[in-house]
């Protein structure tokens, strides 16, 4: 590997998804305003708004958009208007 490219700062790093309040604990350099006290020890808190535990391609909860049912819904609302 290159000298002197990489960061120096890898630190444990606690990241918050806000969605499920899941945290896990992984090394990173990235910058944190807040910190956070787990059994004893304080690391800085990351907060996120989607993970791997929230995000419906790894939870299987994906919502299915009906977009033939709206299309259908908007055509007899206001499809036949200018047939008149």
């Amino acid at each position: 590997m290159k000298k002197g490219i990489h960061p120096e700062n890898y630190r444990p790093v606690v990241f918050k998804d806000m969605s499920n309040d899941d945290m896990f604990i992984t090394r990173s350099t990235i910058n944190a305003k807040e910190t956070i006290e787990i059994d004893g020890v304080t690391y800085p808190l990351v907060k996120v708004e989607i993970s791997n535990t929230s995000h419906p391609f790894y939870t299987g909860k994906a919502k299915l958009v009906d977009t033939a049912g709206r299309v259908d819904k908007f055509m007899s609302r206001y499809g036949n208007r200018n047939k008149k």
